[in-house]
């Protein structure tokens, strides 16, 4: 019976718990086959990422084929990971109910359906439907991963090695995502880019099914849908008037005060709704200790930089300086390769630093990375750029590393699925803003320069402050001196909004520093009093101290009418079983 304490009861309960590979798995744990699992997780956490940012160097591209909108171009791109973003937690409890391999192989087939709607797109809107399918797709794979991970992996050394593993395989995907749409692009149309999933994920439906185990929580508690819905709706809301207000809208404008509003009122809600709740989605108890939050806060900040800076920098490098996608892709390298350097040192980092010391010397690099890139202009300077990305992999990595080491062990046992679910929300949130907030900067400098071009038709000034891409063909139309002088005006706005976009993240990353303040000195953290691995071993008495390795041990003598201990039955107890198979 479910809820009972003997032995034999609890090691049924464990078994029904898994799916019928759970028991090899357990019994091969001390095996090579996790490994095999760690890289089967890998690859799919590796495709969600690559998805996050391989549209990057196709958006000129995808502007000149469907010619979206400013806000239609932003949504196409910032959708998938807001979404993403939005439901990790949803499915993530959703997994601990119905399995996590069945979600997992569920987001597999949702992520290729979705991938063919995208590479097929004909108008914006069908593409940020198919990008917004991709978001639930990653997010029904992501808390998967991570959570049979933590299964095959019962050892808490080398799951922190597997943990470290995943976590630098979702940096470097978001980093090599513009290399690879680079390349596709360099000999296919922008759909490509789309394509490549269907193949992999066809090919990961039978291997997961065949390699992964199943695994299922308690159950404990109602699903609370209607909590993972308000946090959804919120965060959509409260980023759409950030998007309003970048474009120049005022606050006090309807379509920027009603989703703001929303937004807001809505998370407040689902604050409220998890304090209340005896079984709450996510244990907010969790953010009361200043490392967590701090470290969670660390992560979105340092996923902001990242991917908004990757955005606006991949449309320099093709606009501004004229390189093809894939020359944009390998501009980019640098910026995967010390992103990879600083996952291979970054163990010895912690310990030789602690969290404190390398989330902020991270986010100190991370800034000085940025305001060298200040430097570009409307001319190509390849050492400055070189340079720049090879410090801006480096200290992201190295913030991120230090990050989710600080935020899982300040996390109670008992709230490790929670804290790793905040994690990966944190990480797809962090992009979703940093395209959101770093695209709306850009946008606040660009346009009005553009806009106010003396000599320019009002309508022709005003597609070609949308961007860049469209400045650029309204200059082409309009031929002459008058073109000219609009190429010229756009080009020089963009790099205007590049630097402003630089500045802003730049005190952003300074501010992470100041934060990263509140964390750890040291990796030794509180003991947890429902984690026995943390617990320190008790003190032995002091006549066991006394004696030495080799020495006897006393015997105690027995009373004659004593019987032996062979002969002495157990005590009646719930927890004890009727029989026991132990040698004696």
């Amino acid at each position: 019976m479910t809820g009972t304490t003997t032995t034999g009861n609890r090691r049924s309960a464990g078994v029904s718990r898994f799916g019928p590979g759970a028991s090899r798995w357990r019994d091969a744990s001390g095996g090579a086959d996790r490994w095999l699992v760690l890289v089967v997780l890998c690859v799919s956490l590796l495709l969600v990422a690559v998805d996050a940012t391989v549209l990057h160097v196709a958006v000129p591209a995808v502007s000149e084929d469907l010619r979206p909108g400013s806000m239609e171009l932003l949504w196409i791109v910032d959708v998938y990971p807001l979404v993403c973003a939005s439901l990790l937690i949803l499915f993530g409890t959703l997994g601990d109910r119905v399995g996590r391999r069945r979600v997992l192989l569920l987001g597999y087939g949702l992520f290729g359906l979705a991938s063919a709607l995208a590479a097929l797109a004909t108008t914006p809107e069908v593409l940020i439907v198919a990008r917004a399918l991709l978001g639930v797709g990653g997010a029904m794979i992501m808390p998967a991963t991570l959570s049979i991970l933590r299964q095959v992996f019962p050892d808490r050394r080398e799951r922190a090695v597997a943990i470290g593993v995943w976590s630098a395989v979702a940096a470097v995907g978001a980093a090599a995502g513009p290399l690879l749409g680079g390349a596709l692009l360099e000999h296919f149309w922008w759909g490509s880019v789309f394509l490549i999933n269907i193949p992999l994920m066809v090919a990961a439906l039978p291997v997961g099914r065949w390699l992964l185990p199943e695994s299922t929580g308690d159950g404990n508690g109602p699903w609370d849908v209607t909590g993972a819905l308000m946090a959804a709706v919120g965060l959509f809301g409260a980023v759409l008037g950030v998007k309003r207000l970048g474009n120049g809208q005022g606050l006090a404008e309807l379509g920027t005060a009603c989703p703001t509003l929303l937004g807001g009122v809505l998370l407040v809600l689902f604050v409220r709704r998890q304090r209340r709740r005896g079984n709450p989605l996510v244990d907010l108890t969790m953010f009361a200790r200043p490392a967590f939050g701090t470290a969670v806060g660390c992560i979105v900040l340092a996923m902001l930089a990242l991917v908004g800076l990757e955005l606006i920098a991949a449309q320099y490098l093709q606009l501004v300086l004229g390189l093809t996608p894939l020359e944009t892709g390998l501009r980019l390298l640098p910026l995967t390769f010390a992103a990879m350097a600083a996952g291979l040192v970054g163990s010895r980092m912690l310990h030789r630093l602690g969290p404190r010391t390398m989330v902020a010397l991270g986010f100190a690099i991370t800034a000085g990375a940025v305001l060298s890139l200040t430097a570009m202009g409307q001319h190509d300077r390849p050492a400055v750029l070189v340079c720049g990305f090879v410090l801006l992999g480096f200290g992201l990595e190295t913030t991120l590393f230090g990050a989710y080491e600080s935020m899982l062990s300040e996390a109670p046992a008992k709230c490790a699925g929670g804290a790793a679910a905040i994690g990966e929300t944190s990480y797809q949130l962090g992009a979703g803003l940093g395209i959101a907030l770093l695209g709306s900067v850009m946008n606040a400098a660009y346009a009005p320069r553009v806009a106010a071009t003396p000599g320019i038709p009002d309508d022709s000034a005003r597609a070609a402050s949308h961007s860049l891409g469209e400045a650029y063909e309204v200059s082409d139309a309009l031929g002459g001196a008058s073109g000219a002088a609009l190429r010229a005006a756009a080009r020089d706005s963009f790099v205007t909004g590049l630097h402003s976009t630089l500045w802003v993240s730049a005190g952003l990353l300074l501010l992470g520093a100041l934060a990263a303040l509140c964390l750890p000195r040291t990796m030794d953290g509180p003991v947890d009093p429902d984690d026995d691995t943390t617990r320190p071993t008790p003190a032995a008495p002091k006549h066991a101290r006394a004696r030495g390795k080799g020495d006897a041990v006393p015997r105690r003598r027995r009373h004659p009418d004593a019987p032996a201990a062979h002969e002495r039955a157990a005590p009646a107890s719930d927890t004890t079983p009727a029989t026991s198979s132990a040698p004696r």
